[in-house]
């Protein structure tokens, strides 16, 4: 028996080839993992490019010199060695862009359990968590595709608008937001709108996906990349999804003192992000650019609220985010780990429809 898996070379993110490597026998305590279906979305090019510096590569080994980039989605039981989980059962988590995942279950309730595999505990454990979908208050098998495709995301956005709410969005009037058709960053927009009506929210995009923004009626107004001297000089926090740096230039540059706080959180435009990555700051004018690292903010979340509160707020926004976007996005369900490479490449290239949410099932 074999897996299949999609490796990218960690030094060229435009290089991936699919591998067949043979399955080993399962350890004792662990179980195996056939993936059922995961989605690819901006979310999974940012793990790869910042994967060395967050430590992204680390949670699914490759060989020396690629990587195997994670992924949100379903799978199931079919080995186990450990009698708390058992053959046949479903789980919703991380997962590799590969067939199979060799789990170790430690922490095992009837919702979940934690990996406990040796070279995934040094690393943010939000990640190692596994919920197990017969016990799982946000599992709703209708919207199976949607978790894929928005959930992460969209608890990202979460915790910046609950982060930008602790800090009362550092006084700014605005809110402005780059890759505006992003599911992250509608993710943002739909929990300010819910949370902070009086915070103006402005949509940053490419032209081409100007009426894709803003039919999701999720932005008060909408702009191209190219349109940045037309905005006014309010006080803003920006956030940058886009990790494009001439764009993080000319937004620095022109609102300049009335920028309170900038925000950098991915990366859908990886080809401009500049020989200093995220991080560059260039000289900038105003506030130094910050990177927004979702699970601190988690952790923190959790620590406050506890997790049947915290749990709470996230799944009231949650139904509210899936209200306003329910139609915005076409799902594309493709079958094979070659598409999940073919997907993949062309998110690296930035060439994917907004309006097009791709389902893979291996």
């Amino acid at each position: 028996m074999s897996t299949s898996q999609v490796h990218v070379r960690r030094d060229d993110l435009n290089s991936a080839k699919l591998v067949e490597l043979p399955l080993e026998a399962l350890p004792e305590g662990s179980a195996r993992l056939a993936v059922e279906s995961f989605s690819v979305t901006s979310n999974n090019i940012t793990y790869a490019v910042v994967g060395a510096q967050v430590g992204y590569w680390n949670f699914f080994p490759a060989p020396e010199g690629f990587g195997i980039v994670p992924m949100w989605g379903h799978a199931k039981v079919v080995e186990s060695n450990c009698a708390e989980l058992p053959v046949g059962e479903r789980i919703y988590g991380y997962l590799p862009m590969a067939s199979h995942l060799d789990v170790v279950p430690g922490k095992v309730t009837p919702s979940g359990f934690v990996d406990m595999t040796d070279y995934r505990q040094p690393l943010p454990p939000i990640y190692n968590q596994y919920s197990r979908l017969s016990n799982d208050p946000e599992h709703d098998p209708a919207r199976e595709n949607e978790r894929m495709i928005f959930g992460p995301l969209f608890k990202t956005g979460f915790l910046i608008d609950y982060f930008m709410r602790g800090e009362n969005w550092f006084g700014a009037e605005r809110v402005i937001l780059t890759s505006a058709s992003s599911k992250t960053a509608m993710g943002l927009a739909s929990c300010a709108k819910q949370n902070s009506p009086q915070v103006e929210r402005i949509g940053l995009t490419s032209a081409g996906n100007l009426e894709f923004v803003r039919q999701t009626g999720l932005y008060d107004q909408v702009l191209s990349y190219d349109e940045v001297s037309a905005l006014d000089q309010l006080s803003s926090v920006t956030v940058d999804f886009a990790g494009n740096a001439n764009l993080l230039k000319a937004l620095h540059e022109h609102l300049n003192d009335s920028l309170c706080y900038s925000c950098l959180v991915g990366v859908t435009h990886i080809e401009d992000r500049g020989e200093g990555g995220l991080t560059d700051e260039r000289g900038l004018p105003g506030p130094k650019p910050t990177l927004f690292f979702a699970p601190d903010h988690a952790i923190a979340l959790f620590k406050t609220h506890g997790p049947q509160e915290a749990g709470a707020m996230i799944a009231k926004a949650w139904h509210g985010f899936l209200t306003t976007v329910s139609g915005s996005v076409m799902i594309d369900k493709q079958s094979g780990l070659e598409a999940a490479r073919q997907t993949y490449l062309e998110m690296v290239s930035g060439s994917v429809d907004p309006a097009k949410g791709i389902v893979i099932e291996p």
